[in-house]
């Protein structure tokens, strides 16, 4: 608390004696913390208006980029907190409502939001369940059954993933959401303590073995033209020379990245690897081959 709020223990202390003598009902000890009692409640608090603000932004953002069942959720809680809202401040947000607005991109597949997976996964990981799961695979094209013990949930590239540990292939794996057929509980509680969910995904963040290393030059008038679509395909960082800006990337499948290049080759040049610049100029020739006939 004296971290939090930038003050010395000693006042802490002070300010916790001066409550339990107004007749809050605090339990705890100096040096092993302090809690309220169970039952007791304190009385509606009351939100300043950049905080009411803030409040009316993340019903946006949920609406936007969650499911409708969290949604609902959401609008709930957010009901409850407008009750002890001093009239100025609903005003206030009534006024702002009209004002604020995620726009999803238009080029990118919309979201399945019928699935409402995310609660039952959150759920399931307070409750540790185990879950099943009937899953589409899209590397295999297969719909696999799964069981799986929930580590966490994350947003990645407006696409919501599970991680768990995977029951079939005995290992942690990550399931987006929106591929997920058909979800439910099970009886069955594990009762292995996982790694956190940022542990999890600092191991992908810093895995380097299936990824490759791409850097190429751009010519500065058409960098504005890459957009997004360099965030999608591993942008990593870029320098500016003379007349290009060089470019890094990441990226898992060379595969791929060659032919989002190649909508941009004009303006593009490969510095490496080589087998990049190889797989170009094999796809290169295979599309002039076919333009000939």
């Amino acid at each position: 608390m004296a971290d939090r709020f930038g003050i010395s223990l000693r006042t802490v202390y002070r300010d916790i004696k001066t409550l339990e003598e107004a007749g809050v009902l605090i339990a705890g000890e100096p040096g092993c913390g302090y809690s309220l009692m169970e039952g007791y409640r304190l009385p509606p608090v009351m939100f300043t208006r950049d905080e009411a603000t803030a409040f009316l932004t993340a019903e946006k953002l949920v609406e936007k980029f969650t499911d409708s069942a969290t949604y609902e959720v959401y609008q709930s809680a957010l009901y409850k907190i407008k009750a002890v809202l001093r009239n100025d401040e609903k005003y206030h947000l009534e006024s702002m409502n009209d004002s604020i607005e995620v726009v999803g991109n238009p080029y990118l597949p919309k979201d399945n939001k019928t699935s409402n997976h995310i609660q039952v996964i959150l759920n399931s990981i307070a409750q540790k369940k185990v879950l099943v799961l009937d899953y589409f695979a899209n590397h295999s094209q297969e719909q696999t059954n799964r069981k799986i013990e929930p580590v966490g949930i994350y947003l990645r590239l407006s696409h919501w993933y599970v991680i768990g540990y995977c029951w079939l292939r005995c290992d942690y794996r990550s399931f987006r959401i929106d591929r997920i057929a058909a979800i439910k509980y099970t009886d069955t509680a594990f009762q292995k303590e996982h790694p956190p969910l940022k542990a999890y995904l600092a191991d992908i963040t810093q895995e380097k073995s299936d990824l490759h290393t791409v850097v190429m030059l751009v010519d500065k008038d058409a960098v504005r033209w890459l957009g997004e679509q360099k965030y999608y395909n591993g942008y990593v960082s870029e320098r500016e020379m003379d007349e290009q800006v060089e470019m890094t990337f990441l990226t898992a499948s060379l595969e791929g990245f060659a032919r989002w290049y190649m909508m941009l080759g004009d303006s593009a040049e490969i510095v490496s690897p080589a087998i990049l610049k190889l797989r170009v100029a094999t796809i290169a020739k295979e599309i002039l081959e076919k333009v000939a006939r």
